[in-house]
């Protein structure tokens, strides 16, 4: 007799990815330019390090906040106790009135439509629970975050039906993919509850279009189901065109308003503010018995009330944060041009990107053949003889194999560029010839 339960038994966790192999191997051998200068470096990691400085001094110049006092007074016990599940009132305002300038004031957020979460992990599986059943499914474009594996399905027993885009159009989405992936689901038997995206795509670094974004409405509408996009990347845009929600798109169709309540916005401070130890992710929904579930849900992962107190008082400093996000912005573009530069060098090239904190990168020219099997061959080979962990577009679901995301921002400058002689190194050796695409630079 089996003593633990089969979510304890089965390796669903998805645990078992490239994607995580390739940490696990890292965590072995990880590079140190003193200690351990052969090591393996991470990129494999979309983590935004760069503005580190900007936070620490805003934390020096505000002690007392730090110090959990309020006009010099401690408000430690108040937050010590402080445990309701609908957050700080203060800290879901100052979080509207953040979502609404990263998207240039065009549109109004309401703070009751506003579920905080710790992360945007919790909140993506949270509305996994809010609107599907066990064995109902949610369509995604490929390629997606390696992590959605485990987060919309490990827990709630949802599907994922692949949405299959192609290098050929840059990995746009279209209506015409959306409707393959709907006849495959059908075919698979499964009731599709919704379309989930990541807008600023997580992993080709682009700003989704007005086009996709209708044809995803207009989808929506056809077959009466939901819209979530995960935002978490809107504040690292650093280059034209800009951001557009959802909301946007939906807020200009006022006649299609039978779709309002079936659009959910997940963001987190994790990318954007570089801070995802904190844990401060949200729903945002116009939908009052999901806002009404998702709170009740919450309670199983709060933010701490001190982290609330903190951010709540660093995102009411407009001042501060305008700067740091025009700063960090400018980072992140140097910091992108510099991976595109040192992998052109090696003979690489990248999807053209204007976001995040990776590059879609392709190197279907260094494969041995155009399979998947030849993927990962070379990935090891990166992995073991260059250093590099960097992520298998396999990993993501991408229908191509020989692209890879190689992450940018969660290294130093001098890192970054002991990392590109690396790929120089190995590129040299193999002596492939490039294969460029109208999609690439």
């Amino acid at each position: 007799m089996n003593m633990l339960s089969r979510k304890t038994s089965q390796d669903s966790h998805g645990q078992d990815s490239s994607y995580f192999l390739g940490w696990q191997e890292y965590e072995k051998n990880r590079y140190h330019p003193i200690q351990n200068p052969m090591g393996i470096i991470q990129m494999g990691l979309a983590e935004n390090q760069l503005s580190f400085d900007l936070l620490k001094s805003w934390l020096r110049r505000n002690p007392d906040i730090v110090g959990l006092k309020k006009n010099g007074v401690s408000i430690f016990k108040e937050l010590a106790l402080f445990q309701d599940y609908h957050g700080l009132p203060a800290l879901k305002n100052e979080l509207v009135e953040f979502m609404e300038k990263i998207r240039g004031n065009e549109m109004k957020f309401a703070p009751e439509k506003l579920v905080l979460t710790a992360g945007a992990t919790p909140a993506n599986e949270i509305l996994m629970f809010c609107l599907a059943d066990p064995g109902e499914a949610f369509i995604l474009p490929t390629p997606y975050y390696p992590g959605f594996d485990r987060d919309l399905k490990w827990r709630t027993g949802v599907e994922i039906v692949p949405m299959h885009c192609s290098s050929s159009n840059g990995f746009r989405i279209t209506s015409s993919a959306l409707e393959r992936a709907y006849k495959q689901a059908q075919k698979m038997n499964l009731n599709v509850k919704g379309v989930l995206v990541t807008n600023p795509s997580n992993p080709l670094g682009v700003t989704m279009t007005k086009t996709e974004l209708n044809y995803l409405v207009n989808f929506a509408i056809d077959k009466n189901i939901h819209i979530i996009s995960d935002e978490i990347y809107s504040g690292t845009v650093f280059a034209p065109p800009k951001f557009v929600s959802i909301m946007e798109v939906v807020n200009e169709r006022i006649s299609d308003n039978n779709i309002w309540n079936r659009i959910h916005i997940v963001y987190s401070l994790s990318k954007d503010l570089g801070i995802p130890g904190f844990r401060v992710g949200m729903i945002y929904s116009n939908n009052e018995k999901v806002v009404s579930a998702a709170t009740k849900m919450s309670s199983f992962g709060l933010v701490s009330s001190q982290t609330q107190y903190l951010v709540a008082n660093l995102l009411m400093d407009k001042k501060f944060t305008f700067k740091y996000m025009e700063e960090t912005q400018r980072r992140l573009k140097r910091r992108k041009e510099m991976l595109v530069s040192g992998l052109r060098n090696a003979g690489i090239l990248c999807l053209k990107s204007n976001a995040g904190l990776f590059c879609w990168v392709d190197m279907r020219h260094l494969l041995s053949s155009a399979t998947f099997e030849a993927e990962k061959e070379l990935w090891i080979k990166i992995l073991c003889h260059a250093g590099l962990n960097i992520s298998p577009g396999s990993s993501c679901h991408c229908c191509e194999p020989g692209w890879f995301r190689v992450c940018f921002a969660n290294m130093s400058e001098d890192t970054l560029k002991i990392a590109m002689e690396r790929m120089k190194t190995f590129t040299d050796s193999t002596n492939s010839a490039v294969k460029g695409s109208n999609n690439s630079y």
